[in-house]
């Protein structure tokens, strides 16, 4: 049958444009609706010969599901019908969405950014936050590339992006979330799916995966797998928290993984670490000795170190040696004890505040937040009382030895403590991983 006749048989109302899609008994098309003149999407379902009852039962279920969603980031329903001539078949009519799959951006072997991931899965999980809390809950159960629709704009961000082919869809389950008939796309569907069965946290694997695989340039079935986990640490470059996510969001066993899209999403913006035996913390918290000493050694040499190389390097412009080593021996006598204390007072936060780590983002702001402050001012202070002696303090010399100086030290100290807080959040994900 060709396009033409095709159109012609959809009641003379859509005027089919081209063909999107083709497999067994079933086709996928891009018209025009006539009545409207905007572009719409047909799914058709022929009664072949080789056509089974549990394909129209799907068939027949996206139909009522889509009909009963309203989302702007989901195809909206607009008609089902069916087609009496010639072969019979069932025509499920949604709007086009304009723009390209995440699939084809694969093919061009286009690798996403970590924070065009985490832009992209913010987005996922608000849709399916809406799908998992109607009643009955609606789960996917084919989350991969072929089925985001991402539409790009014209600034930095990475665009808008939907969710299509609500084909595997399940809406009525059983108590033990039992389903008929396994469907899905392998690489993408959790172990869980295979035998019969799925539950929100089906479809959180699915992102998982689908993450993985805009990361890489390869589907998860490609790559290589560890006691059914996909290994991609070797692939990608990301900060520990993501990384650490992504492992939990595509944990084979479906009781340690996220249960909720809202807990997925929360632990994402958060960066909260997980546990062996809840959603929530680490089972075991570091050892406080060894905490101490890495945090002091950390501080004092990294802190301490670049306040002594900056200040000899600063002094550098003025008098190239003679300020030099003057610079130098100044910075060493403030960044050294400075570095001491700020070891000190990052252990005494993450002990009082962080030592069970639920808030990877949070403690990494504080810790940060607080070196900065505290090296800012203690220089301020500092380098105020080593120019006292001048006998005319203008505001270039207020610029140049004072505040500048101040604010490199603050910088300085903040990036001791970042080092403190990636040892800290290592440790935790460590010992979290030996608790399985």
């Amino acid at each position: 049958m060709t396009d033409k006749q095709m159109g012609e048989q959809i009641l003379q109302r859509y005027e089919v444009q081209k063909q999107l899609g083709k497999k067994a008994g079933r086709k996928t098309v891009l018209a025009r609706d006539s009545q409207t003149g905007q572009m719409v999407i047909i799914k058709l379902l022929s009664f072949s010969s080789d056509f089974v009852w549990d394909d129209l039962k799907l068939f027949e279920r996206e139909a009522e599901t889509l009909k009963s969603l309203a989302h702007p980031a989901i195809p909206s329903y607009i008609d089902y019908f069916e087609v009496e001539e010639g072969s019979r078949s069932c025509a499920l009519v949604q709007t086009y969405i304009e723009g390209q799959s995440l699939e084809q951006y694969m093919q061009t072997k286009r690798l996403f950014t970590e924070d065009e991931l985490h832009d992209i899965a913010e987005q996922l999980l608000q849709i399916l936050i809406y799908l998992h809390e109607q009643h009955p809950p609606v789960i996917h159960r084919d989350i991969k590339p072929s089925n985001i629709v991402l539409v790009e704009n014209s600034k930095d961000e990475i665009g808008k992006v939907y969710l299509v082919d609500f084909g595997s869809v399940q809406t009525l389950a059983s108590k033990a979330g039992k389903t008929v008939t396994v469907v899905g796309t392998y690489g993408y569907m959790p172990p869980e799916q295979f035998g019969g069965y799925a539950t929100p946290a089906s479809d959180l694997y699915g992102l998982g995966a689908t993450l993985i695989a805009l990361a890489t340039a390869t589907h998860p079935a490609d790559l290589p797998q560890k006691d059914m986990r996909i290994e991609f640490a070797s692939l990608v470059n990301f900060a520990p928290p993501f990384f650490e996510w992504l492992e939990w969001l595509t944990e084979p066993s479906a009781e340690r993984r996220l249960k909720t899209p809202m807990a997925a999403l929360q632990a994402l913006l958060t960066g909260q670490m997980r546990s062996g035996n809840d959603d929530s913390a680490i089972a075991q918290p570091v050892n406080l000795a060894k905490l101490f000493w890495e945090a002091l050694w950390r501080s004092t040499v990294i802190g301490g170190g670049m306040v002594t190389f900056t200040a000899g390097l600063y002094s550098t412009a003025v008098i190239p040696v003679l300020g030099t080593a003057l610079g130098g021996f100044l910075g060493a006598l403030l960044g050294f004890p400075l570095g001491f204390v700020n070891g000190i007072l990052i252990t005494l936060i993450t002990r009082l505040f962080f030592f069970r780590l639920k808030y990877i983002y949070l403690y990494r702001r504080v810790v940060i937040m607080t070196s900065t402050i505290l090296g800012t001012t203690v220089a301020l202070i500092y380098f105020k009382n080593i120019s006292s002696n001048a006998s005319n303090i203008n505001i270039s010399l207020l610029l140049f030895w004072i505040v500048a100086p101040s604010v490199i030290t603050g910088l300085c100290m903040a990036t001791a403590s970042r080092s403190i807080a990636y040892f800290y959040v290592k440790q935790h994900k460590e010992i979290n991983n030996n608790n399985y």
